[in-house]
C-alpha cells in the first residue's frame, strides 16, 4: 500500500527508472552523486519503484528508539565504529550471512564535495566476492539510471574509469557539490598491493 502510493509520487512528479537491477541474488549498488537531501526521499522512491528491499549501513548511534525501529524497517544495519571489527568486515560478514542482499552505498558519504570517494564499498564487494551495480540520480531529466553490474578487478584506477564513464552525464541537485571520483592515492596503493 505504502510502496504504491511512493511509485504514485514518482510518476506524478515526472521520475522515471530507466535500466533494471540485475538477477543476481547479491551486490552492492552505489549511488552517485550525492549532493542534497532530497537524494534520501528519492532513495525511497527508488525502493519502491524497483521494488527492492536494500540494506544501508549505519552508525549504531542513530539506531535509538524510536528512530531505530525505522531506520531497520528501512533496511538499515547499525555498525559500531569502534568495534572489533571495521566497518567493512562488519558488512562482509553480514553479506556472507545473508542468501539474498542489496547493500546501497553513497561512496561520497556526505552531500558536500570531496577530493575523494570513500572507498568502503570496493573493499565490501571485494570481500563478499559481489559485483557493484552503479545507480545514478539525473535531476535535470528525473532519471534514475541502473547501470551493468561491475565485477571489480582489483585494478582501482580502472574500475574507477568504468564508473567515471558510468557517472559523466548524472547532474545531482546541486551540481557543484559533486565530488571527484578518485580514491586517495594511499588507498589505491594498499588496494594493489
Amino acid at each position: 500500500m505504502i510502496g504504491a502510493f511512493v511509485r504514485f509520487l514518482g510518476r506524478l512528479s515526472g521520475w522515471k527508472v530507466v535500466g533494471q537491477l540485475p538477477d543476481i541474488p547479491k551486490f552492492v549498488l552505489i549511488g552517485a552523486h550525492h549532493t542534497s537531501n532530497w537524494d534520501f526521499i528519492l532513495f525511497l522512491w527508488a525502493q519502491a519503484a524497483l521494488r527492492m528491499k536494500p540494506r544501508w549501513i549505519g552508525k549504531n548511534t542513530i539506531f535509538f528508539w524510536p528512530m531505530g525501529v525505522l531506520w531497520r524497517a528501512l533496511g538499515g544495519i547499525p555498525v559500531e565504529r569502534g568495534a572489533r571489527l571495521n566497518v567493512v568486515e562488519q558488512a562482509i560478514e553480514t553479506f556472507n550471512a545473508a542468501e539474498r542482499m542489496i547493500l546501497v552505498v553513497s561512496p561520497e558519504g556526505t552531500r558536500r564535495k570531496t577530493h575523494e570517494w570513500k572507498s568502503g564499498f570496493y573493499h565490501i564487494a571485494r570481500g563478499a566476492g559481489v559485483p557493484v551495480v552503479p545507480g545514478s540520480l539525473d535531476f535535470p531529466t528525473k532519471t534514475l539510471t541502473i547501470g551493468q553490474p561491475v565485477t571489480l578487478s582489483g585494478d582501482t584506477e580502472a574500475d574507477l574509469e568504468l564508473f567515471r564513464t558510468f557517472y559523466a552525464p548524472a547532474r545531482g541537485l546541486r551540481p557543484g557539490q559533486a565530488s571527484t571520483i578518485a580514491f586517495s592515492e594511499r588507498k589505491a596503493r594498499a588496494e594493489t598491493s
